[in-house]
C-alpha cells in the first residue's frame, strides 16, 4: 500500500509538471523570436529570411528579428545557433552551404545533422552566373567561357565564402570548362554582390535570390542559370545546358532549424506557422521574384534531405579535390 501510494503521488507530480509545461508552451511566443542568419546582410539568405520574418511578425503577434552572424562560410553563425538556449526563441536559417561545411571544416564544433532539429525547407533558388557588364563584355555563356580560356588566371570570381555553394559552383564551372579563374571569398553573398556591382570582382556564381534585383536593375548581366529548366522570374535566361554547358547544375536551398532540445510542440507550431506564411500572396510573390518555388518539405522529410545533401557534397568535394583558400 505504501509503495502504491508513493507511485500514485509521483504520477500526480509528473502530471502536474506536464500540465504546467504544456500550458507554458501553449502561450509561445511570449517574447521576441530570433532567427540567426549566418551571413552578412543583403545576401541570398536575407532575401528569404526577412520577408518571412515580417510575415511571422503578423501571425505570431511578436517580433521576429534577424540576427546576422557572418564568417567562415556560414559556420560561425551555425556554431552560435547550435549553442543557443533551446527554449523556442532562437532558430537558425541554414543553407546548402551547411551541408558542404562538414567536408571542408574537419574541426567544426557542431554537427548540422545532430545538433539541430530540422523544422522546414524555406526556399530553393537555382544558382546563376552573373558578371559585371562594365568588366566583362561577353553577352553569352559561350563568349564568357572563350574569354576565360583565352585569359587563364586573369579573371577572379567572388563567393559568399570558402566552402559555400558559390565557391563549389565556381570550382565545378572551372572543371567543366577547363578554365583557370581565381577564387575570392567574402563574408557573405551581400558583400560579394556589392563588389561585383562596383567592379572590384568581375563574376560571381550566385544564388538567384540575391542576384535577381541587380539583374533587373541592369547592374549585372546574367549569362545562365545552373538549373535543369528556366525559371518563371527570368523566362529569357537560358539554362547552362541550353547555353552550351551540359551537366552544370547547382542549386542552393535555405531552411529553418531549431537548436537540439527545443520542445517538440514549439517546433511543430513553428512548422505550422511557416506553412501558413508561405501560402500568403506576399511570400509567394517574393519567392517567385527571387526565382524559387514554395516548397512543402518539413520535419523528418527535411532532415532526410539535409543528410542526402551532406553525402552528395562530400562526394563532390572529394572528386573535385576542393580545398579551402
Amino acid at each position: 500500500m505504501r509503495i502504491k501510494a508513493v507511485h500514485v503521488a509521483l504520477l500526480a507530480v509528473m502530471a502536474s509538471c506536464s500540465a504546467i509545461t504544456t500550458g507554458a508552451y501553449a502561450q509561445w511566443p511570449q517574447k521576441q523570436v530570433t532567427f540567426i542568419v549566418p551571413f552578412a546582410a543583403g545576401g541570398g539568405t536575407d532575401a528569404f529570411a526577412r520577408p518571412l520574418a515580417a510575415q511571422l511578425d503578423t501571425q505570431l503577434g511578436k517580433r521576429v528579428i534577424i540576427e546576422n552572424r557572418a564568417g567562415a562560410g556560414g559556420t560561425v553563425g551555425a556554431s552560435a545557433a547550435a549553442k543557443a538556449a533551446p527554449d523556442g526563441y532562437t532558430f537558425f536559417m541554414g543553407a546548402a552551404h551547411h551541408a558542404i561545411a562538414p567536408s571542408l571544416y574537419p574541426t567544426l564544433d557542431y554537427d548540422i545533422e545532430k545538433d539541430f532539429i530540422p523544422v522546414a525547407l524555406i526556399a530553393r533558388p537555382p544558382q546563376v552566373i552573373v558578371v559585371n557588364p562594365d568588366k566583362i563584355s561577353a553577352k553569352t555563356l559561350g563568349e564568357f567561357i572563350a574569354y576565360a580560356k583565352a585569359n587563364p588566371d586573369k579573371l577572379s570570381y567572388g563567393s559568399a565564402g570558402a566552402g559555400t555553394t558559390h565557391h563549389l559552383a565556381g570550382e565545378l564551372f572551372k572543371i567543366l570548362t577547363q578554365t583557370k579563374i581565381q577564387h575570392v571569398p567574402y563574408r557573405g553573398a551581400g558583400p560579394a554582390m556589392q563588389d561585383l556591382i562596383a567592379g572590384h570582382v568581375p563574376v560571381v556564381f550566385d544564388g538567384l535570390g540575391s542576384s535577381a534585383a541587380p539583374i533587373r536593375a541592369g547592374q549585372l548581366r546574367a549569362l545562365a542559370i545552373a538549373a535543369p529548366k528556366r525559371v518563371a522570374a527570368f523566362p529569357d535566361l537560358p539554362t547552362a545546358a541550353e547555353a552550351g554547358l551540359p551537366n552544370y547544375e547547382v542549386a542552393t536551398w535555405y531552411g529553418l532549424f531549431a537548436p537540439k532540445g527545443t520542445p517538440p510542440d514549439i517546433v511543430e507550431r513553428m512548422a505550422k506557422e511557416l506553412k501558413t506564411a508561405m501560402q500568403t500572396p506576399a511570400i509567394k510573390e517574393a519567392w517567385e521574384r527571387n526565382g524559387s518555388d514554395v516548397p512543402d518539405v518539413a520535419g523528418a522529410d527535411f532532415g532526410k534531405m539535409v543528410s542526402a545533401e551532406v553525402a552528395r557534397w562530400r562526394k563532390v568535394v572529394t572528386e573535385a579535390n576542393v580545398k579551402l583558400d
